[in-house]
């Protein structure tokens, strides 16, 4: 089976163990992540095999994050060690009423300062049938973005699907370009997006009509017509009760039609960071393996369902326990 290659940057995350706040911190727990690599992980876990290319600093904790992923099955083979920091991030974890919190330092990070020349991607596609982004990487900084553009070039060239979860985060564009100008060209080249409502207004100014019976619905006509290469739209809905409960559904919008599952109840969330992440690699795996948009789709809710109760970035689930809760088993019964 070929593989599913993912971009983008991986940093260090640290977070006070159980739900201390920062300022109590004796100790901080580390972990490894990010929105690009944390699908490929997932995917390695479900059984699929996946690659990710990054660049990382030529020191003990640019090799500890390669290594980490590494840990998971991930092929790291493509990636660049040059720079001389890894970004970081500082995760409180809420509970209850009190919300998480993440604080971020990777400015000038090994990522953020990477040349496009540096990825042969017609070389690191070889061997892929996939090829996945998020709007997170080319965010960070114009390099990444051209390098974006041309791994998207070459997954056209080789006839590879492409798919991006577009993630609009207004504060990371702060390199003179407006994500408005850059993200339009990027996601011509996807077959698949995952973007909501909000995306779609923030980054292509594309609204839901007025008064629309379901505006997800809409919203995806109006994306697919304006970007003729998309042919799926895919996106995860909240009701968040408070930072330990979250209720979950996914929605598809495909070939025209319309698709949702019910809603898995997730009390307590133990982290939901990833949860996003691993709806995609859930949706990917999906498509491989069932026949009908629907299964898709329910197996990669159920798989965001299921990292919300797992620590750390990857969701480290196979697929016969996705399958499990799929198949309305979600009382957490002991397994033996």
């Amino acid at each position: 089976m070929k593989q599913v290659v993912t971009f983008g940057e991986i940093m260090m995350r640290l977070s006070p163990p159980l739900n201390y706040r920062i300022p109590q911190a004796s100790s901080l727990e580390i972990t490894y992540g990010g929105g690009d690599a944390n699908v490929g992980a997932a995917l390695v876990h479900l059984g699929m095999p996946a690659a990710h290319v990054g660049c990382f600093p030529d020191n003990a904790v640019g090799h500890a994050a390669v290594q980490a992923f590494r840990a998971h099955g991930v092929d790291m083979s493509h990636c660049v060690f040059r720079g001389e920091r890894l970004g970081l991030y500082f995760l409180e974890v809420g509970a209850s009423l009190r919300a998480s919190r993440i604080v971020y330092d990777r400015y000038n990070s090994a990522f953020a300062n990477l040349q496009p020349e540096w990825f042969n991607w017609d070389d690191i596609l070889k061997n892929a049938q996939w090829l996945h982004w998020t709007g997170i990487t080319p965010a960070i900084s114009a390099s990444a973005a051209q390098a974006t553009r041309e791994a998207i070039q070459a997954a056209r060239r080789l006839g590879i699907m492409v798919s991006a979860d577009v993630n609009y985060r207004r504060n990371l564009w702060q390199y003179g370009q407006k994500a408005q100008d850059v993200m339009p060209e990027l996601v011509a080249g996807c077959d698949m997006v995952v973007c909501t409502e909000g995306d779609a207004a923030d980054l292509f100014g594309i609204k839901a009509d007025e008064g629309a019976e379901n505006s997800f619905v809409s919203m995806s006509e109006k994306l697919i017509e304006r970007f003729p290469q998309i042919k799926q739209v895919i996106a995860t809905k909240r009701k968040t009760q408070s930072a330990s409960h979250e209720r979950i559904k996914g929605m598809a919008y495909v070939n025209g039609a319309y698709y949702q599952t019910l809603y898995f109840d997730i009390n307590p969330v133990v982290d939901r960071i990833g949860g996003g992440d691993s709806f995609i690699s859930g949706y990917i795996y999906g498509q491989q393996h069932y026949p009908a948009v629907e299964e898709a789709l329910t197996f990669a809710t159920a798989a965001s369902a299921l990292k919300h109760t797992i620590h750390g970035d990857v969701n480290l689930v196979t697929a016969a326990e996705v399958e499990h809760i799929m198949a309305g088993n979600t009382t957490g019964r002991l397994l033996r």
